[in-house]
């Protein structure tokens, strides 16, 4: 496992990292003691980064999570959630104010069974830019209400998340320098995708560290393919369908490519997060970042792709 520090924040984290939404059973039914015998295994084997968000499962992953986390002392691991995005039977809710975001901060920890949180994020501000007051309530408002819990030594950092990179960049442009210490970006690091790239060097520059999370793309890189829930186009799916057929003719996963690919050829992207409640995944995952990436195979992968390299779709 090779260590990165997250920006300038002085947290040193595994290049792969467990994102915890699988606790929440977002992506199908999960039996509770294997979800935290999972969050066991990946931090007895070297993943020192957790990542969740209160919205995942509507509470059940931070739930879960808590429920691992009692087991494991608290210099062995950092840990990071959410304010904004929320749900509740069902139905989900965005409130991005200061007095929400300082609430729920208080409620993760008393979830998560912690006293102090390393890094919390404003969840997937793309929403609030569609609601009154646009991304200017995230700098104006969100922000600042956590960074005097940043202050108070409640949490030690502080980030924000999206699917659409151009939003963290309009946030961190609009903050004073300092505010923002991380972005979390989804699917655009990954094998079909690289648009993450684009914006290394505005967040270098502003000292801003970077986490990206879907390795996958979702699902879309993946033997199984997308869910029906995917927002991808058909001829997206097709591609990357066609793709992971290719793979598996070459005795080569597409996961494992897909991993070997977000974790290896981009050090100034501090990590990778992968999600899963299976332990056996989780360490078969471990394994992949142990061995060096097929770079023939990532360029006839990519070539398979083709014109749908790139093409984009709405968060969901």
């Amino acid at each position: 496992m090779v260590y990165n520090e997250i920006g300038k924040t002085g947290m040193k984290v595994s290049n792969l990292s467990f994102g915890a939404s699988s606790l929440g059973g977002v992506f199908h039914s999960i039996r509770e003691e294997e979800g935290i015998r999972a969050v066991h295994v990946a931090v007895e084997n070297g993943i020192n980064f957790i990542d969740v968000s209160p919205y995942y499962g509507h509470l059940k992953a931070e739930t879960v999570l808590g429920k691992a986390l009692k087991d494991i002392p608290r210099e062995e691991y950092y840990l990071s959630t959410k304010v904004g995005r929320y749900g509740k039977d069902g139905i989900n809710t965005w409130d991005y104010s200061a007095k929400r975001a300082t609430e729920s901060v208080f409620e993760s920890m008393d979830r998560l069974n912690v006293d102090y949180i390393d890094l919390i994020n404003v969840h997937d501000i793309e929403f609030q830019a569609a609601l009154p007051g646009g991304l200017q309530k995230v700098a104006e408002e969100t922000l600042p209400a956590l960074v005097e819990l940043r202050q108070k030594g409640v949490v030690r950092h502080v980030g924000i998340t999206d699917l659409q990179p151009e939003n963290l960049k309009w946030v961190v442009e609009h903050v004073p320098e300092g505010t923002v210490e991380s972005i979390l970006n989804f699917c655009h690091y990954s094998l079909n995708d690289t648009l993450l790239t684009d914006y290394l060097d505005f967040f270098e520059q502003h000292s801003v560290g970077v986490i990206n999370a879907s390795p996958l793309s979702m699902g879309l890189l993946s033997g199984r393919g997308a869910p029906d829930w995917h927002p991808a186009t058909p001829a997206l799916r097709d591609a990357c369908s066609r793709a992971a057929a290719y793979c598996q003719q070459q005795g080569y996963p597409i996961e494992k490519l897909a991993i070997q690919f977000s974790t290896s050829l981009n050090p100034r992207i501090a990590t990778t997060l992968f999600s899963s409640a299976n332990p056996a995944n989780v360490l078969k995952n471990i394994a992949y970042v142990d061995e060096p990436v097929d770079a023939r195979l990532v360029k006839e992968v990519q070539q398979i792709i083709g014109d749908q390299m790139f093409v984009r779709w709405k968060n969901s």
